[in-house]
């Protein structure tokens, strides 16, 4: 089963920044671009919630929670996609999850990495 695998999660201090990367598996390649990419977390105690995204075109949205702090991009050569977390609050902690979801629906996520912001 291909999964995605992300990285760069850690502990850091409230005010710090990290960047989460999140690879797709060469098999699905051809189907990389077209994915709407995806990268929730769940906090403790908490549903799983939905972070930021970016389609197709290259078109981003962002929770309320992190507009403004929190930025996704896309390296489609690496079959990467990368969320730059600034400004970083308690909050935040959680584990963050990449997701890849099909024009048809079909999920792809990873395993987690976990974001601790202590205060």
């Amino acid at each position: 089963q291909p999964q995605l695998v992300e990285s760069g999660g850690g502990s850091v201090q409230a005010g710090g920044s990290l960047r989460l990367s999140c690879k797709a598996p060469r098999t699905i390649l051809s189907v990389f671009t077209s994915n709407t990419k995806n990268w929730y977390r769940q906090a403790p105690g908490k549903e799983r919630e939905l972070v930021a995204s970016i389609g197709y075109g290259g078109n981003t949205h962002y929770a309320d929670a992190v507009q403004g702090r929190f930025t996704i991009s896309r390296d489609n050569t690496k079959r990467t996609i990368y969320l730059q977390m600034n400004s970083l609050k308690p909050e935040d902690t959680g584990v963050y999850y990449c997701n890849h979801r099909s024009p048809s629906g079909d999920d792809m996520w990873g395993r987690g990495t976990l974001v601790a912001v202590s205060s």
